[in-house]
């Protein structure tokens, strides 16, 4: 069984940064894609970014594209999400997921094993 521990969120102000990490446990990591969703109060959760197995595949959602990366680490098992000029907007439980076909994908439903999340919150 596949554990995930997200870490690294907090209060910040708009215009700061925030690093999350997700580290896995339990299974190859290497062999899945990952993806960092979020779900902000009285929404939906949304994909935010993914990364393929090998990191060469890397994608994000228009709303965060040039603020955040994603990157990850396969020999530490933990995948990364830098998120630079944080907005109010990006206010959100951010959740990382695995995707057991080697890449990532923008729907929840294509994730096999999801965090417990951690809470970003960005002041104006």
């Amino acid at each position: 069984q596949v554990q995930l521990v997200e870490s690294g969120g907090g209060l910040v102000q708009a215009g700061g940064s925030l690093r999350l990490s997700c580290a896995a446990s339990g299974h190859t990591f290497s062999r899945y894609g990952t993806g960092w969703f979020r779900q902000a109060p009285g929404k939906e959760r949304e994909f935010v970014s993914g990364i393929s197995w090998s990191g060469g595949g890397r994608g994000y959602a228009d709303s965060v594209k040039g603020r955040f990366t994603i990157s990850r680490d396969n020999a530490k098992n933990t995948v990364f999400l830098q998120m630079n000029s944080l907005k109010p907007e990006d206010t959100a439980v951010y959740y990382c997921a695995l995707d057991s076909s080697l890449h990532y994908g923008g729907r929840a439903e294509e994730y096999d094993y999801w965090g417990q999340g951690t809470q970003v919150t960005v002041s104006s």
